[in-house]
């Protein structure tokens, strides 16, 4: 069932208004205005290069748009310090720097870190967080172990366990599902679901946007090509359009799924 605002003229989670990003000579984002619905699972979905991490990371603060503005709750994300964003958004990015010798229970410590205040000590309530994110993600077992003795997809639970413990209003994930199996694919996101009153997910499989989204954004050559419902938005037209490959469509417990090909 949809997590989504009954009424739509309440205040978006984020608004964009002519937001454009540039790298050098190259345009990532171009005159993008978008509302971001709150609680609601939105996904972020498009062809490669089309500008869905570098939304992302407009959206958590990390990159500052050349013109326009980005609001969060209605407050200009500059307004905001890195602080006070920490304690409303946690971030899990595409790729996570592994720390050397560090347990995975103090990496997934590292989510409280927003709420200590000066030279304070994790409290009872921050472990116990930590230890419910690992068992959530099936890592209990992991706990003492270092985290750069794990495999790609424990990495990526490890750090989707800090963004649970860090038990914010909003979770931005890029790109979540890389490195898991298909099992826990589904795990992840389910879950992110239900621990997070709202979500925003890169997500490169149309499929897993369609099952768990209620909202989804689709991006072209760095504009909003739609945003809107998964049904209303994920076409067989308006996917063959902005991919570029056949599409055939089928309902599964309610949803619609996808089949490509490629016409050579």
């Amino acid at each position: 069932m949809s997590r989504i605002r009954d009424d739509l003229q309440s205040e978006p989670l984020f608004a964009l208004e002519k937001v454009t990003v540039s790298f050098d000579s190259t345009v990532a984002l171009r005159e993008v205005t978008v509302e971001i619905p709150a609680r609601a699972y939105v996904g972020l979905i498009g062809p490669n290069g089309s500008g869905k991490t570098t939304l992302m990371r407009v959206l958590c603060g990390a990159v500052k748009p050349d013109r326009g503005t980005v609001s969060f709750k209605m407050q200009n994300i500059r307004t905001l310090s890195t602080q006070d964003l920490a304690k409303e958004i946690s971030l899990v990015p595409q790729n996570c720097p592994v720390p050397h010798q560090v347990r995975v229970i103090d990496e997934v410590l590292l989510g409280r870190l927003p709420f200590l205040s000066n030279f304070a000590t994790y409290s009872a309530t921050d472990y116990q967080l930590a230890r419910d994110a690992l068992q959530a993600v099936g890592l209990s077992p992991y706990a003492d172990k270092h985290s750069d003795q794990l495999s790609g997809g424990e990495r990526q639970r490890t750090t989707i366990a800090r963004a649970i413990t860090q038990n914010t209003d909003c979770t931005l994930l890029d790109e979540p599902t890389n490195h898991l199996d298909i099992y826990f694919q589904h795990k992840v996101l389910g879950l992110l679901g239900e621990l997070s009153p709202s979500v925003v997910a890169v997500l490169h499989d149309i499929n897993l946007a369609a099952r768990y989204c209620d909202w989804v954004i689709l991006l072209k050559n760095g504009e909003v090509f739609a945003a809107g419902p998964p049904d209303k938005v994920l076409t067989k037209e308006t996917i063959e359009q902005v991919y570029g490959v056949t599409t055939t469509t089928f309902c599964h417990q309610g949803k619609q799924q996808f089949f490509f090909s490629i016409d050579e």
